[in-house]
């Protein structure tokens, strides 16, 4: 058997973290004090290991801390969090990798796996796995697609981009190693044309799409547009990604009725959590991750119900790149009570926008990513837009430009476009409606895994 495989040990970590029944049944229903005991033995353990990274040695000192301060679970808030911002400055400071792998940095004596963020804001950052971890968050990813109802039988269309970022190979070792399913893995329509991608599930008769929601949706106007309908000439019966704010329902439309299932996580971190069948949250993965809501501005932990900050600690990445207190920016909010279920899990609401990829107008927080939701209630339009923020009188104006499901005359629908942004946001913002196709070179829908949705020209 190989290095890494040896390393990664499956037999142990499936025990460790298991997934389908041994998940559903064990894990998923420990009591509250069973699992904050297993959480607390594996947070101190992962401390320590942090105590040994040059990283979190500065980061940790400059703010006081010293090795002897963290004893329980009850002391998480005193650790400092961090963010991107943070270990881009390190890798600017300590070329290439950074200081926040391992004890003396990456030498090359470790089996190490690497990938990087896209770079689209900047120089892409280094993520590093070893194995043991990389294969964990790889079952953790197969738990949710068997408790979302994955099976042998299924052809599985995966529409996660490849290259140095993480996204397609995480969910090809996924399907490999922890499930007996079928991967299709054609990316985005960068590397797999659209049409070409609709063809393939076709001839392979994929039953279920993974991957994000914007391009999913894509590629079922793509088939309508080549004389297939889904639901009937492409049989997809379950779609899994990462949805918006409207929970899937017009994903499931535009494919037929197929069921739906959300499920979050960064490259950093992993899958943290994910919807099962009763669709009430995602439930977090409470034996793999320690989830606080912090607050943008504060910093500060927030109550449940409230809106804020998804800050991770990853209990189990304890090699080459621990991640403790990583403040995503990406919010949500914790769900209150259990799930239908019957899970002790806590649950996430789901991703809500960017924090740091806000715009207040006029006092009132807007996220670009969660426009998506209101415009699909508006049928004329084609679901793809871009937001534009200008400063123009001393004041920050928005522009939402958005594409209709056909070309043609839309006479007054930019004004009910806008009066319908307005009553939800609760501020005005200019609508801009616009052929089928035009934002695309804005969005760089067809090339990337996430959509651009602002475009910031102030």
């Amino acid at each position: 058997m190989s290095r890494y495989f040896n390393e990664a040990d499956p037999t142990r970590l499936l025990a460790d973290y298991p997934i389908g029944e041994a998940f559903s049944g064990g894990v998923a229903r420990m009591s509250r004090d069973e699992l904050r005991a297993l959480q607390e033995r594996r947070f101190l353990a992962l401390m320590k290991r942090g105590w040994e990274v040059p990283f979190y040695r500065r980061l940790w000192s400059a703010a006081g801390m010293e090795s002897g301060d963290i004893r329980s679970l009850d002391d998480l808030a005193k650790v400092p969090s961090f963010s991107k911002s943070d270990l881009m400055e390190s890798v600017e400071a300590f070329p290439p990798y950074g200081d926040f792998i391992g004890p003396g940095g990456w030498t090359g004596g470790d089996r190490v796996i690497m990938h990087t963020t896209s770079g689209t804001t900047g120089a892409p950052q280094p993520i590093f796995y070893g194995p043991r971890d990389r294969e964990i968050q790889n079952a953790l990813l197969a738990r949710a697609y068997l408790l979302q109802g994955m099976r042998p039988d299924d052809v599985v269309h995966s529409v996660y981009g490849f290259g140095m970022v993480n996204g397609g190979h995480y969910i090809r070792e996924t399907i490999l190693h922890y499930t007996d399913a079928l991967l299709l893995p054609a990316g985005t329509g960068l590397e797999t044309r659209s049409e070409q991608q609709v063809e393939l599930m076709r001839r392979f008769g994929a039953t279920v799409i993974v991957g994000f929601a914007d391009y999913i949706l894509k590629l079922a106007e793509v088939a309508r547009a080549a004389g297939l309908e889904p639901g009937k000439d492409l049989k997809i019966r379950m779609i899994s990604g990462h949805l918006g704010e409207d929970g899937g329902a017009s994903m499931s439309e535009a494919w037929g009725g197929a069921e739906t299932y959300d499920w979050y996580g960064v490259g950093d971190t992993g899958i943290i959590g994910a919807e099962g069948p009763d669709r009430s949250g995602l439930y977090i993965w409470e034996d793999a991750h320690l989830i606080e809501i912090l607050d943008p501005d504060t910093g500060a932990p927030v109550a449940d119900g409230e809106r804020g900050n998804i800050c991770d600690t990853v209990l189990f990445k304890d090699s080459v790149y621990p991640v403790i207190r990583f403040d995503t920016k990406d919010v949500s909010t914790i769900l209150p009570g259990e799930g239908g279920l019957g899970f002790t899990l806590r649950r996430l609401a789901g991703f809500q926008g960017r924090s740091d990829n806000m715009v207040k107008l006029r006092g009132i927080n807007v996220y670009p990513t969660g426009i998506a939701a209101i415009l699909r209630e508006v049928p004329e339009l084609g679901g793809e837009y871009v937001c534009r923020v200008e400063s123009a009188g001393g004041r920050d104006e928005m522009t939402v430009v958005c594409e209709t499901a056909t070309g043609g005359a839309h006479e007054g629908l930019a004004e009910r476009v806008a009066a319908l942004l307005r009553q939800r946001l609760g501020v005005a913002v200019a609508a801009e409606v616009v052929e089928p196709g035009a934002t695309a070179e804005a969005t760089q829908v067809e090339k990337r895994q996430k959509p651009i949705r602002l475009v910031d020209a102030r």
